[in-house]
């Protein structure tokens, strides 16, 4: 994982390069995550709503949680969350 972390005070988006066994390149392989206070509390709306879970809330490091949802279009969305 390469990250490219945030600055509160300043201008750019967050982001990192992570290479998934499974996922291979090309496709639905660029994942949009959005930022909220808890990601499995998001996953479970998602799902709630005609989504599906990909990926349960799982740690990463120092970095926080991400979950992995599937909307009602097929595409994939991952969540974050620190806590």
């Amino acid at each position: 994982m390469w990250a490219f972390p945030a600055r509160q005070d300043g201008f750019g988006a967050p982001g990192s390069l992570v290479r998934i066994p499974g996922y291979p390149s090309g496709a639905n392989s660029v994942l949009v995550y959005f930022s909220c206070a808890d990601c499995a509390v998001e996953a479970e709306k998602a799902a709630k709503s005609g989504g599906q879970i990909e990926t349960g809330k799982k740690s990463v490091g120092q970095y926080g949680h991400i979950a992995l949802v599937i909307d009602t279009e097929g595409n994939i969305i991952g969540l974050h969350s620190m806590q």
